[in-house]
């Protein structure tokens, strides 16, 4: 599962807005904001999480999972 923190946390390194995301995962503008408001895991039909995990997968961001360290995001090794 993913956190609203962490596509937050993506969009900034990929340097995308909202929009930009909404666009890329074929999700509206204003399901992405309501999701980015709600803290935590992100609350939304399975399709919905699938189309923004690989949007931002496919631009190149890893989601890495809660491993004692807390969940985040990176950059893919180029």
């Amino acid at each position: 599962m993913i956190t609203s923190e962490q596509v937050r946390a993506a969009r900034m390194l990929l340097r995308w807005e909202q929009k930009d995301l909404a666009g890329k995962a074929g999700v509206s503008l204003p399901t992405i904001k309501r999701l980015e408001t709600q803290p935590g895991e992100l609350r939304a039909h399975s399709s919905t999480l699938s189309a923004i995990t690989r949007a931002i997968e496919a631009a190149g961001v890893i989601f890495i999972p809660e491993n004692g360290g807390g969940p985040g995001v990176r950059l893919k090794k180029a």
